[in-house]
């Protein structure tokens, strides 16, 4: 990991933002700012990373002058708000998943971004991980031929409270858009292209968000996913990636440093180490501030988070791929949760 110049601000004061306080350390050298709706939380947090200035409020940290990119960790339900002003003060935005409710929000921020000239990137460890970009390049090198099949489970066991942002409808709770994030997310960083075909299933919790739920996915390739999630059961973090030639397992994939390749024809097994999961929040920042450096005409165009992958092919569309995923993943959930008549208010 190498240290930026950039110049960061923290909104939020949650379990998110220490995590990502203690990556940008690592990685920046410093946090010049932070601010939460509740002040005194923000000045905890100031402390323990000796972040220069706590703001009375998020919206008075978004006109700070000294300010360069803005990490957002509120609720789901405020990040389209946070991120409109966030772009619209001039600042870069990397905001935690779900990025937005759904796709129309996200479609909103893109285009603002755009014109405002600024990078919009979504806190996804997947997308970052030096492992995911290691056996990207393996299925990309036709070794295991097509990828067929895509399964992926992510479950937990929370206790079923109406005031905990897991279960409340108007924190944009639900397993839908705390863990089926991720899930989604996996399956389309192995897709050719994006889903257009949805079938799902849903058990809804008395709080009137998604309990558990069963999904299954098709692309125009005629890759199918097949994904699990629940609240109230714990089961494997668990995917496999289902090839012509093979198949790959990877356990723990939210932050996953190895996974095991199984060659059908060789009846032999690999397992694939890549990066730290202890790191995963360095790879984001590290990826952003790549991204930036890459809008100011410095860098190679290869992320660190490829290159530590051991793949060295330039990609200088790298910030671009990245949304892309994302709004292919908040595509499907949308279309998940029209299906399921599931609406936030707000939206």
């Amino acid at each position: 990991m190498t240290q930026g110049s950039w110049r960061w601000g923290i909104l939020g004061a949650g379990a998110a933002a220490n995590g990502m306080a203690a990556a940008l350390q690592a990685v920046n050298g410093g946090i010049q700012a932070i601010a939460s709706r509740r002040e005194e939380t923000a000045r905890a947090l100031a402390g323990r990373y000796g972040i220069d200035r706590v703001h009375a409020s998020p919206e008075a940290m978004l006109q700070d002058p000294d300010l360069d990119v803005i990490y957002i960790a509120s609720p789901h339900d405020s990040h389209h708000a946070w991120m409109k002003a966030a772009v619209q003060a001039g600042k870069h935005v990397l905001c935690e998943k779900a990025i937005t409710l759904n796709a129309r929000q996200l479609a909103e921020v893109v285009l603002l971004a755009r014109a405002q000239g600024v990078v919009v990137a979504e806190a996804m460890t997947i997308y970052h991980m030096p492992l995911y970009r290691r056996l990207r390049a393996l299925v990309d090198s036709g070794a295991l031929g097509r990828v067929r099949l895509v399964q992926v489970n992510f479950g937990s066991w929370r206790v079923l409270d109406s005031q905990s942002r897991f279960f409340s409808r108007d924190l944009a709770g639900g397993a839908l858009l705390d863990i089926g994030v991720y899930a989604t997310a996996f399956a389309r960083w192995f897709l050719d292209s994006a889903p257009h075909q949805v079938l799902t299933t849903v058990e809804m919790a008395p709080t009137g968000v998604d309990d558990q739920s069963g999904i299954i996915l098709k692309n125009d390739r005629n890759q199918l996913v097949v994904m699990a999630l629940s609240l109230r059961a714990k089961q494997p973090k668990r995917g496999v990636v289902v090839c012509e030639k093979g198949y790959i397992e990877i356990n723990e994939y939210p932050r996953a440093d190895e996974a095991t390749v199984h060659w059908m024809d060789e009846a032999r097994s690999e397992t694939i180490r890549v990066g730290r999961r202890e790191d995963a929040l360095c790879y984001e920042v590290a990826d952003m501030q790549h991204y930036l450096d890459t809008r100011q005409g410095e860098g190679d165009g290869v992320p660190p988070s490829l290159r530590e992958a051991g793949v060295e092919t330039p990609m200088p569309d790298d910030e671009v791929r990245q949304l892309t995923l994302s709004r292919d993943v908040m595509s499907v959930l949308t279309e998940v949760r029209r299906q399921w008549g599931l609406v936030y208010p707000g939206e």
